[in-house]
């Protein structure tokens, strides 16, 4: 099991010293990754609450990040598939490359009409424009002179250098309906759940993506499953798994990994009272939590 943890980036805890300190802290505890996720706007009067009221960009915070840590995967969950691929080609490749090859791409279809308004693009078809979105990313990593004519998008013969180094990042895929659980088998390196799954259900969701892999002649045990971890601690144990008093929040990180989940990281973007809370308060948790639920 690959343990990692979100960095501050949502409300007034998310201070560049606030990121700073918590990416580095966990570096030196031995965490895999950082990650990230991605809200582009927040639609007037929606009920969304406070984590998405407020959010940095997720590949600029990743780029700082990795400036001032050495070893620590740099993982962002999720970019959405609104966005124009060449361009995000070259952000992530650019990415990989100075930060010496620590970049997990996670990409989703997007699901709130108001970004894609604001993007120019049609929500219709999205699961197809997801698949034509990674097939384009792909190629821009690979092909040497990269050519397109899709559905949704279009690339004339060009080059797209320089290429990621030292290769292509991971691909995740998000999605919880059975469509995308397989899209993500067929296409993907790995998927990664979404801050509204139930955990509790995880190992069906797994079966199913295995399934789909081994039909597809792909090695299961090289797929990763990651789980955005919203975790809340608590003074006393909750029903909901990752909430809670830290023993109970680490023994339900062990309960996914004999689940088959691969990857877990805890976000305490998405525990509402950190948002919200002063932004000393709000890293002095952070930092607790880091030194307890360390692996």
């Amino acid at each position: 099991m690959r343990v990692g943890f979100a960095v501050p980036q949502s409300g007034a805890w998310a201070t560049p010293g606030n990121m700073r300190r918590v990416a580095v802290r966990a570096e030196e505890l031995g965490y895999a990754e950082l990650w990230t996720f991605q809200r582009l706007l927040y639609p007037v009067g929606h009920p969304m609450g406070p984590t998405y009221r407020a959010v940095h960009d997720p590949l600029i915070t990743l780029a700082h990040l990795s400036a001032v840590t050495g070893r620590i995967g740099l993982g962002v969950a999720v970019l959405n598939a609104y966005a124009q691929p060449v361009a995000l080609a070259k952000q992530l490749a650019t990415l990989q490359t100075l930060s010496g090859g620590r970049v997990t791409a996670g990409l989703g279809l997007g699901w709130l009409p108001e970004e894609f308004a604001a993007a120019g693009v049609d929500m219709a078809g999205r699961g197809r424009r997801g698949e034509e979105f990674v097939e384009v990313l792909r190629k821009a990593w690979r092909d040497e002179v990269v050519e397109h004519e899709g559905e949704f998008f279009r690339v004339p013969p060009a080059h797209i250098d320089p290429k990621p180094e030292p290769g292509p990042p991971q691909i995740l895929l998000g999605g919880t309906a059975d469509v995308a659980l397989r899209r993500a088998a067929r296409l993907a390196d790995g998927w990664v759940s979404s801050s509204r799954e139930d955990l509790l259900a995880i190992a069906g969701r797994i079966a199913l993506i295995k399934e789909e892999l081994a039909g597809a002649g792909r090695d299961p045990e090289a797929f990763r499953f990651v789980v955005r971890g919203v975790t809340r601690v608590r003074a006393a144990d909750e029903d909901r798994p990752l909430s809670g008093t830290y023993d109970k929040i680490r023994r339900d990180v062990a309960e996914l990994a004999a689940q088959g989940v691969t990857d877990v990281f805890h976000d305490l973007n998405f525990d509402r009272e950190i948002p919200e809370a002063d932004p000393k308060e709000a890293l002095r948790r952070a930092e607790e939590a880091l030194e307890a639920l360390a692996p």
